[in-house]
């Protein structure tokens, strides 16, 4: 968080964020989202536009002038991203009576709530196949949300889940959903699959998990937000 703070006026990579708090972007990403409520993309946004509002109020600073400071080539570009946080356009930040929002910088600390039991075990695994179908995904974790939802709805209306289920041996409502990371870049594929070491057509795709030893956490929940909820926990 301090390095952002201390960065805001420059490119902000969430790769090399990332390597800073020493875990995945996806990672990075999906925890920042689930402790804050916002991407991560959305806060560096704010607290950009958020200092943007000090710079416009100078009167020797043109609307180019701060546009370039944080990191936007063009008025266009920085005019958008301006409006979407305050609702008015720079232009006008030097008027009189003009409101505008401020952002402060986030903190996190440590708070102990409630004594709920959350059911998990240590499992060493050998390497494993898993088979089914995949959508490239892009940005932040809450703009990942679309295309998963639209790739389910896709398998289900085109007999894939069944098909898979036939490809297992194991119980064949086991479905495994796997974030697979791209290394040279900051995309990922999300895969819709079973464990299964029988032939494939052409369809479908596979994918090897190297042997880990796996954290397996165990609930009973059906929708996505207790998913969701799950997963603050799991974090």
């Amino acid at each position: 968080m301090l390095h952002i703070e201390h960065h805001l006026a420059e490119s902000l990579n969430t790769e090399d964020l990332a390597k800073i708090a020493g875990c995945s972007t996806y990672h990075l990403q999906r925890m920042f989202a689930y402790m804050t409520g916002i991407p991560l993309s959305e806060y560096i946004r704010r607290r950009k536009m958020t200092l943007a509002v000090t710079d416009l109020k100078k009167a020797d600073l043109k609307i180019i002038d701060v546009a370039l400071k944080y990191g936007y080539s063009s008025p266009t570009a920085f005019n958008r991203a301006f409006q979407s946080v305050h609702g008015v356009a720079p232009s006008l930040v030097k008027l009189d009576g003009v409101s505008v929002k401020s952002y402060s910088p986030l903190n996190f600390q440590i708070v102990i709530k409630g004594m709920e039991s959350l059911e998990f075990r240590i499992e060493t695994k050998e390497a494993f196949r898993v088979v089914g179908i995949s959508v490239p995904l892009y940005g932040d974790f809450a703009d990942m949300a679309e295309p998963v939802e639209r790739i389910w709805e896709i398998a289900e209306s085109n007999g894939i889940i069944q098909k898979l289920k036939r490809l297992t041996r194991e119980d064949p409502s086991r479905l495994l959903e796997i974030m697979i990371p791209d290394e040279n870049t900051e995309s990922w594929r999300y895969l819709i699959s079973v464990a299964s070491d029988a032939p494939i057509e052409e369809s479908l795709e596979a994918y090897l998990v190297d042997a880990y030893t796996w954290a397996i956490f165990s609930y009973e929940g059906k929708t996505i937000e207790e998913t969701q909820e799950l997963g603050k926990r799991v974090i």
